[in-house]
């Protein structure tokens, strides 16, 4: 799948990070916190996947995120 066809979704469950956010800091959360977040997801996402491949590897695994 090319960039251009994948989906552009929230990555992240709102309720979980509002309730986080409000429980570690008392704060609210806009909601473009989860676009942003997402994006950053993304982001972390592409470099394990990269990690993983330089690797010869088909599975991304939680060291490709290191």
């Amino acid at each position: 799948m090319s960039d251009q066809e994948t989906p552009r979704e929230t990555l992240v469950v709102a309720s979980k990070l509002k309730n986080y956010i409000r429980a570690k800091s008392g704060m609210n959360t806009a909601a473009n916190v989860m676009d942003a977040l997402s994006e950053r997801v993304r982001e972390l996402c592409d470099q394990a996947i990269e990690n993983a491949r330089g690797d010869g590897r088909k599975t991304v695994r939680d060291r490709d995120f290191s």
